[in-house]
């Protein structure tokens, strides 16, 4: 999509639709959550009298094609340790629409993510440049069994790709992992994707070859990604793309191959997650060859501050929530509750995962991605040098081999369940709060409260004013159709 009709009905179609009917469900009017007290459904009542906290307006422009997560080699061993019965429950708990998160969008890795059990790409055989070694075999083992444990639960999600590295036999240094922190100009030591037409052309096959491949298996891939973080090169899978690069390789090679051999695959510009890597977003979108094949951008971490520059020319993806437990400063958090052993998945993460999903939506995005769904209690990832133990929505204890509902999944889910694919984001001012309208014209109201309890909070949705017992320092969500 490029320049302005990238946001137009006709490009969100193909890419922000359900792929099916919207399930109905019967909604309850509000649900409430607070620390230790998640999910308690109640009611309403309509009042004439009283100021509202939250005003919602009834209209708006900015598109909502739905949240997700991402599918995690580690999330499917972790659950590999329960009973057949609580791991169908973890899978319902995430997709399902009247008992679950009902998440629209799955994120799938391309060969291993740092979340992967070990290291590992869909094509090994060096210098394969016909990628006829290319095999989804491993996927078969655990990314593709969770994929389809999912839609057994919701058939309609979408999917989309990325790749953390290319086969390391593209890469200038032959390792899977790339060099630590380095800013360009790459050295070839570094850990940079081989720039000739030759490496070029073999990726952007690698890549078809993977829509293409879990297309067969009924997977249908919506877009993918050239990369993963381009600007950070990390002790796990990763690798480092010069702007130039990266912008040429879309034009040149992954746009073309794709609207011949896998059309209904398209490019997104992304993941950008170092500050760099919004100046390349940019690059892309300011190329119109490029943008012949590009409907969106991936922007996570510290690209928010490009989001209204992208909007116009196409979706925007947040597209990997924080991950919780950071040995450096970052929003919403006390550097000092950073643990070398194990994650916090407490309720100071779920707030603070409420904060980084409103902030991005207010910001412009268009949809909403969860890191990891389902991690085991230490949460580590394959970083060699200093594990990183993170956090999920879904938490495995594999000793116990019992599975619990984190704080942030419960964020997740009062904003996710009941906001539909293509609804609209409309204003909710005067509170702490995000707003949907649904294409049913039903309203999803989500607000916080950081004190103490409210009696008796209104939230004005048009003419009409809603109250409801907010509780302190806890969540709800509101469901109204006039």
């Amino acid at each position: 999509m490029g320049g302005s009709a990238g946001a137009s009905a006709g490009g969100m179609a193909g890419m922000g639709g359900t792929g099916g009917a919207v399930v109905v469900i019967d909604k309850p009017q509000v649900v409430t959550s607070a620390n230790n007290d998640f999910w308690k459904k109640g009611t309403f009542m309509t009042v004439t009298s009283g100021n509202a906290d939250v005003t919602v307006s009834e209209s708006g422009t900015q598109k909502w094609v739905g949240f997700g997560g991402t599918f995690n080699e580690a999330g499917w061993d972790a659950l590999s340790v329960l009973s057949d019965a609580d791991k169908q429950l973890a899978i319902k708990l995430l997709f399902d629409a009247a008992d679950g998160a009902k998440f629209d969008w799955g994120r799938i890795p391309i060969g291993a993510s740092d979340y992967a059990m070990d290291r590992y790409t869909l094509a090994e055989t060096a210098n394969d440049y016909t990628m006829t070694s290319f095999s989804l075999a491993r996927d078969q083992m655990r990314l593709i069994p969770f994929i389809q444990a999912a839609l057994a639960v919701k058939s309609d999600i979408q999917f989309w790709a990325s790749p953390w590295t290319p086969p390391k036999w593209l890469k200038t240094n032959n390792s899977y992992d790339a060099a630590t922190l380095k800013n360009p100009p790459y050295s070839d030591a570094d850990g940079q994707m081989k720039s000739d037409d030759q490496s070029l052309t073999a990726f952007a096959l690698y890549l078809t070859k993977f829509a293409q491949e879990y297309g067969k298996l009924g997977i249908n891939i919506s877009a993918v990604v050239p990369q993963n973080e381009p600007g950070y090169g990390n002790p796990y899978p990763s690798c480092y793309w010069s702007s130039d690069l990266y912008v040429k390789f879309v034009r040149q090679f992954l746009g073309p191959k794709l609207k011949t051999d896998a059309p209904n695959t398209k490019v997104w510009g992304g993941t950008m997650s170092a500050p760099g890597d919004g100046d390349i977003a940019v690059a892309l979108s300011n190329d119109s060859t490029a943008m012949q094949f590009v409907t969106g951008f991936g922007l996570q971490w510290n690209t928010q501050d490009k989001t209204g520059q992208l909007k116009s020319k196409g979706l925007v993806i947040q597209s990997e929530h924080k991950c919780g437990n950071y040995d450096f400063a970052t929003d919403y958090w006390d550097q000092s509750r950073y643990d070398a052993n194990k994650p916090q998945n407490d309720f100071a993460y779920g707030q603070e995962s409420w904060k980084l999903i409103r902030d991005w939506v207010k910001a412009g995005a268009n949809s909403y991605n969860a890191w990891n769904m389902v991690l085991d209690t230490l949460g580590t990832n394959l970083n060699a040098t200093k594990p990183w133990h993170q956090n999920a929505l879904l938490v495995v204890d594999r000793g116990a081999k019992t599975l619990t509902k984190t704080p942030a999944y419960w964020v997740f889910r009062h904003v996710s369940q009941y906001t539909q694919p293509n609804s609209t984001v409309v204003s909710a001012s005067g509170g702490d709060a995000l707003a949907f309208k649904n294409p049913d014209g039903s309203f999803v109201v989500v607000a916080y409260n950081e004190g103490a309890a409210k009696p008796g909070m209104i939230v004005a949705i048009g003419a009409t004013k809603v109250q409801f017992d907010m509780p302190a320092n806890g969540w709800a969500t509101i469901n109204y159709k006039p």
